[in-house]
């Protein structure tokens, strides 16, 4: 009977340990909090790290518009990424980050100016969402 008993703990305690590594990579699948996001920029622009370089491409990978945004305004610092870096404050400016909107808008373009007298379904949708709208 004994037998049993220790062989049901071990079956038990085995499923246990599944379900808690299945948890802990669901959870790892979830891209953070802004600032634990913004912590990790922070760390990977002073210090450097491809770890922490890939965590934040991973998130941005995530939807993460502030992973997004951070590793953009980054990637701005090194010429030879000056591409890539638009590329990501374009896609956070999609999902809706008024920062990467304004930067895009005010400091990204060429000779940072925007031409209002267009229609404004002409504009990118990160100047129209940086520009402040009237009350109509």
């Amino acid at each position: 009977m004994e037998i049993f008993n220790k062989a049901g703990i071990i079956v038990t305690s085995t499923l246990l340990m599944v379900g808690m590594l299945i948890a802990c990579q669901v959870q790892e699948e979830v891209a953070p909090p802004a600032p634990v996001v913004e912590a990790v920029a922070k760390k990977f622009a002073e210090h450097g790290g491809a770890a922490a370089e890939r965590r934040l491409q991973e998130w941005a990978e995530q939807g993460s518009a502030v992973a997004a945004r951070e590793l953009g305004m980054v990637y701005t610092l090194d010429a030879s990424k000056h591409t890539e870096a638009i590329q990501l404050l374009q896609k956070a400016a999609r999902s809706g980050d008024p920062v990467s909107a304004d930067y895009l808008a005010n400091r990204a373009l060429p000779g940072g100016a925007v031409a209002h007298n267009d229609s404004e379904r002409s504009l990118p949708l990160y100047v129209q969402l940086a520009t402040p709208r009237r009350a109509k």
